[in-house]
């Protein structure tokens, strides 16, 4: 890929519920954080100098969740970017309890969720968050009494929109029984499309899907994708991100890192052209098994 201009705007975009454009290339934050997705970042300083580079580059949706730290990521960002600028869309999660480091355990019910919302608005500084997400269903909770609660906050006006991750159509349907859904976020790559029909529901209905683990952590090197990469003068990554970004129209890839320069690798992703030969190629490479 020749050098050029580096802009998530190059993405091109796309609406959240009809209520706000983003660039259809965010950044997940969740990597700002200590090992194990606990505690501060090894170097803060630069993990304070990604979240402005990636403002710099036109990145205009951040996400996080109030589980990365716990706390930290979204403390993390409001001491990078507060006061925000105006097109910035964060969206952040709720629903999970930390225990420790790589420990994550269910709590999607009504007073929990309350309680998430209001330590999320302290952390990031805002009397309202842009996009609030059910980090997961609570397989003890009903899904309406979950959802219910997050309708009721955005009525409040401490929630603007409302998202769903880690979930199945069925839950979607469910949800929008209750409330408008403008976002959905499922572990997603080329090469781990379990959730093709979750993306294919989403493309009828209007909803944004948010691929993570968009590059399969590091695990999408493969003969098939090198030489694509490679005849673009890309890296394997960027070449991932482009099917990604061909794949859908409502396709907001946020792949993460802890490095300003693997940040602009990312972001420069948004110019790279697949034509369809390249984009089916990669969309017939074998499948990884589901991990998590």
């Amino acid at each position: 890929m020749e050098a050029g201009e580096i802009s998530a705007r190059l993405a091109g975009s796309l609406s959240l519920g009809g209520q706000a454009s983003v660039h259809r290339l965010g950044f997940g934050a969740m990597r700002l954080t200590g090992e194990g997705i606990w505690g501060p970042p090894r170097n803060r300083s630069e993990a304070i100098a990604v979240l402005r580079r990636a403002v710099e580059l036109d990145v205009n949706f951040m996400d996080t969740a109030d589980s990365y730290g716990p706390g930290v990521n979204e403390e993390l960002i409001a001491e990078a970017l507060f006061p925000y600028p105006k097109n910035l869309v964060i969206a952040t999660k709720g629903g999970w309890n930390r225990p420790g480091p790589n420990q994550w355990t269910h709590d999607a019910t009504p007073a929990h969720l309350r309680k998430a919302v209001e330590g999320s608005l302290k952390r990031l500084r805002v009397e309202c968050i842009d996009l609030y997400q059910l980090h997961h269903p609570d397989p003890v909770v009903p899904l309406e009494d979950s959802v219910g609660t997050l309708a009721q906050l955005r009525s409040e006006g401490k929630i603007r929109l409302i998202g769903l991750s880690n979930v199945t159509q069925e839950h979607i349907e469910r949800a929008r029984r209750i409330v408008p859904i403008v976002s959905v976020q499922n572990r997603y790559s080329f090469a781990d499309r379990e959730w093709d029909y979750v993306v294919g529901y989403c493309e009828r209905n209007g909803i944004a899907f948010v691929p993570w683990f968009p590059l399969g952590a590091g695990r999408v090197a493969g003969q098939t994708l090198d030489q694509i990469a490679r005849a673009h003068q890309a890296t394997p990554h960027q070449a991932a991100i482009a099917w990604l970004l061909k794949r859908s129209s409502i396709m907001l890839p946020i792949p993460g890192t802890s490095s300003v320069k693997h940040l602009e690798e990312n972001v420069a992703a948004a110019r790279l052209q697949l034509n369809d030969e390249e984009y089916q190629k990669l969309s017939r490479v074998p499948q990884l098994a589901a991990t998590r």
